[in-house]
């Protein structure tokens, strides 16, 4: 992956963070629930009577936004080299850590900090630090 430091401002990454917790908070005081994708994905899993519509809206607009962007003429400020494989297995390990880690960086790094919720706080410090861990490994002494 390449990311280009020439375009990064950080007006515009703090938009993006402000606009990310006032989305957070938005839907705590609309729909009631955290923000955390993989739970709203594994409650698709085992839905209960009057809980998928929401879930599948937000997941529409997950999805569905960046594709509209791209769609509408914008352009990915990254590349991607990785393989399908690569990719398939890196989704897979994403999503049995965030089971494990009963939550996401959604969920526990986003809402769960703004809470102060010392086992967001745990859950936060122990992906980060298995993500650092990882990129140094990969780039560093495998590749």
């Amino acid at each position: 992956m390449h990311i280009d430091w020439n375009a990064f401002t950080p007006a515009s990454a703090l938009a993006g963070g402000v606009m990310i917790g006032l989305a957070a908070v938005l839907f705590a005081t609309v729909v009631g629930r955290i923000a955390g994708i993989s739970g709203i994905v594994g409650g698709l899993l085992r839905p209960h009577a009057g809980d998928i519509g929401w879930r599948v809206a937000f997941l529409a607009g997950l999805i569905g936004a960046p594709l509209l962007y791209r769609f509408a003429g914008g352009h990915w400020p990254f590349d991607l080299d990785a393989s399908g494989a690569t990719l398939v297995g890196a989704g897979l390990l994403v999503g049995w850590g965030t089971r494990y880690g009963s939550g996401c960086t959604s969920g526990h790094g986003v809402c769960g900090l703004a809470r102060r919720s010392p086992r967001s706080l745990a859950a936060t410090l122990a992906f980060m630090g298995a993500g650092f861990a990882t990129v140094l490994v990969m780039r560093h002494f495998v590749a």
